[in-house]
């Protein structure tokens, strides 16, 4: 069954999705997707990450299951963020924190 989107979540606009792309650009790779794939203990780094930063990258190795794309995508959909760019084998994700302790990032 595919998860629906809530209607309170919003589309990202190419403006934001710019601004996202611009703070990521001088940030490292918090993990790596490999030939093991999207697995529970990945989506718990990735998503206290998340919480932390609000806005993570992550390199997709080429013995990844999938291209780039499609296992940002995944990743993604399971960890109820937006893929902000996927550029060559690096993937930028964004979501915003539910923690009062976090800079929340201004969209």
């Amino acid at each position: 069954m595919k998860k629906e989107k809530d209607s309170s979540e919003s589309i990202m606009t190419s403006k934001q999705r710019s601004k996202l792309k611009s703070i990521a650009a001088n940030l490292s790779p918090v993990t790596q997707i490999g030939k093991g794939g999207i697995s529970d203990n990945l989506l718990k780094t990735l998503s206290e990450a998340l919480e932390a930063r609000e806005i993570i990258k992550v390199n997709v190795l080429p013995t990844a299951e999938a291209d780039a794309d499609t296992m940002a995508q995944n990743a993604a959909d399971l960890l109820g963020a937006e893929v902000v760019a996927v550029i060559g084998r690096k993937a930028i994700f964004y979501r915003r924190s539910s923690r009062d302790d976090v800079e929340h990032i201004e969209l």
